[in-house]
């Protein structure tokens, strides 16, 4: 549900603002808690999506020099009588809290990450659609993706790294695990679903293209993310267990085609994902932040797109 209660701890002598806050943004409800110790009090508003990120930031502007000061974001399951949600959608703090966790490199994301590949080599050797999809629902490769274009919209460089980080690793292990299952192998087999991963197509890249926007859009919706999730793994871990596989059996050619597909959907997910974050206005909250933060949005957009025009070509050359 789109509404969220801000719980703000905040001092007595800022109540005044606070309420006209609350009331310049027209948010559904407001009220004043207890008292607490050391002059401070707690606050309650009741809020949509359309006006809760102009709430937060006056409160943060308001309450910057207070130690103690804190708002708590939390979630409303369902308000009586009921209001018009109006707009949906979350908080570019909402966000942050997504995407570090999405970003987190951690035993959890290498052990689902290790389970996953191990399936879909198995669906793609079987030559098995629903043992692919299946890897794909406890693949957890969207975090870090969208996690890396998030990054890049705010300029914030940890979240890149960290990101970055997670994803490489997370394609590392893909690849390491099938590889050593094709050294077990010995041979190519017969299946179209690992065949069709060597060779790339407009087809491919408009997946991958969707896959980032989907997720994006889901994301700042406030929606489930797990279909989109299951999306976003069927343009990267298939290809990453192909190109693995092909290495094992020394199937150079189609290895390359493998690593070409997965190059592919990487950078139209990550394209796809920056310019949804961009065209929905998510941006650092102070002036000088989305100052320093243009170079980044900037520079990623125009590298993803020169990658993307580059493998375009390669593409074409291959199918002459």
């Amino acid at each position: 549900m789109p509404l969220k209660m801000l719980h703000v701890t905040a001092p007595v002598a800022t109540e005044a603002h606070i309420k006209k806050i609350a009331a310049s943004n027209s948010v559904i409800s407001y009220e004043r808690g207890s008292d607490l110790e050391g002059d401070h009090a707690q606050f309650f508003m009741l809020t949509r999506a359309g006006e809760r990120q102009k709430v937060i930031d006056e409160l943060q502007k308001l309450l910057g020099t207070s130690s103690r000061a804190r708002i708590n974001i939390l979630p409303v399951e369902a308000t009586i009588p009921d209001v018009d949600a109006r707009e949906t959608g979350d908080t570019r703090e909402e966000l942050m809290t997504k995407m570090r966790q999405g970003a987190h490199l951690d035993g959890g994301y290498l052990t689902l990450t290790l389970l996953s590949t191990i399936v879909a080599v198995i669906g793609l050797l079987q030559d098995n659609v629903a043992v692919v999809i299946g890897a794909m629902v406890i693949a957890p490769l969207l975090g870090p993706n969208l996690a890396f274009a998030f990054g890049t919209s705010l300029g914030d460089k940890k979240l890149m790294s960290e990101a970055f980080t997670t994803a490489l690793a997370g394609m590392v292990l893909a690849i390491l695990v099938s590889g050593a299952v094709g050294v077990i192998w010995g041979g190519v087999p017969e299946s179209l679903e690992l065949l069709s991963r060597t060779e790339v197509g407009l087809g491919g890249m408009a997946l991958a293209a969707a896959s980032g926007i989907a997720g994006v859009l889901s994301l700042t919706s406030g929606l489930s993310m797990t279909l989109v999730g299951v999306m976003v793994a069927v343009a990267l871990l298939p290809p990453a267990a192909t190109f693995g596989f092909m290495l094992g059996v020394q199937e150079w050619k189609l290895a390359n085609g493998a690593l070409l597909l997965l190059i592919v959907n990487v950078v139209c997910v990550n394209l796809a994902g920056l310019l949804v974050f961009f065209f929905k206005g998510v941006r650092p909250r102070l002036w000088f932040e989305r100052r320093m933060a243009k170079p980044y949005v900037l520079s990623g957009m125009a590298m993803w797109s020169v990658l993307l025009v580059l493998l375009m070509y390669v593409i074409s050359v291959r199918s002459i």
